[in-house]
C-alpha cells in the first residue's frame, strides 16, 4: 500500500502548529521545534494542498459548551481572559507560507468538527489525507480517526508529528495506528514527499 502514489486529490492536513504550542504557555510541546523543518518540506512541496487547522480556545471556561467548560477550568491559563489572542497565530515559518484560504478553526480536537471541513473536502474531491501537526494522542488522532471513518486515504507523517508527551506519542505511531494498517498509513516525510509527484 505505501507504494502506490497519492493521487492529485492529495490534501495535507497540518493540525496545531500554532504559538500556543512551541511557546512557553501551559501547552508547551518541545518537540513541536524538532518537527518543524519535515512540516515545513511537506508544505513547501504542495502548498495549494496544505491546510492548517488551529485550536481555538475560548475566551473564558463559562463560555465553553458543555463538558468542555471542566477542560477549560483546569486549562484556564490558555483561555483568551489569560492569552494574548496572537498565540493562536501558526508559528512563524509556517504562516510565511499559509496561502489564502488555508486556515480551518476548530473548537474541537478533531478538525472534522470545523464547520463545513467535511463539505470543502467533498467539493475538491479529496481522496487522501495526510497528516502533520501536534499533538499526535489527540488533535492529530482524533482527527486521522474521523478521517478513517469517512473512508478517506490517511497517511501520518511519522517525522512530522509530536506530543507534548511523547511517550502517548509513541503509543499512537506504534500501538494504536498500525492496528488500522488497512487504513492508516505510516511513512516518513522522504516517503510521503517521494510518493507525492505530479
Amino acid at each position: 500500500m505505501a507504494t502506490v502514489p497519492f493521487s492529485k486529490r492529495t490534501l495535507h492536513v497540518v493540525i496545531d502548529m500554532q504559538r500556543l504550542f512551541i511557546e512557553e504557555t501551559a501547552w508547551y510541546t518541545p518537540a513541536i521545534a524538532e518537527i518543524l523543518p519535515n512540516v515545513m518540506a511537506l508544505c513547501a512541496a504542495r502548498p495549494s494542498d496544505t491546510v492548517f487547522a488551529r485550536f481555538m480556545v475560548p475566551r473564558d471556561p463559562e463560555s465553553a459548551k458543555g463538558r468542555w467548560k471542566n477542560y477549560y477550568r483546569r486549562w484556564s491559563a490558555v483561555t483568551l481572559d489569560e492569552l494574548d489572542v496572537a498565540m493562536l497565530d501558526l508559528v512563524a515559518p509556517l504562516a510565511a507560507v499559509a496561502q489564502q484560504g488555508s486556515l480551518v478553526d476548530k473548537e474541537t480536537y478533531s478538525v472534522f468538527g470545523s464547520p463545513g471541513f467535511s463539505e470543502r473536502l467533498q467539493a475538491a474531491g479529496i481522496d487522501t489525507m495526510i497528516f502533520s501537526g501536534v499533538e499526535t494522542d489527540v488533535c492529530v488522532y482524533a482527527s486521522v480517526l474521523d478521517a478513517v471513518d469517512a473512508g478517506y486515504r490517511v497517511v501520518l507523517a511519522e517525522d512530522a508529528l509530536a506530543s507534548g508527551d511523547m511517550k502517548a506519542h509513541r503509543v499512537v505511531v506504534e500501538n494504536l495506528a498500525p492496528r488500522l494498517s488497512e487504513q492508516i498509513e505510516i511513512l516518513s516525510t522522504e516517503a510521503i514527499l517521494n510518493l507525492w509527484r505530479e
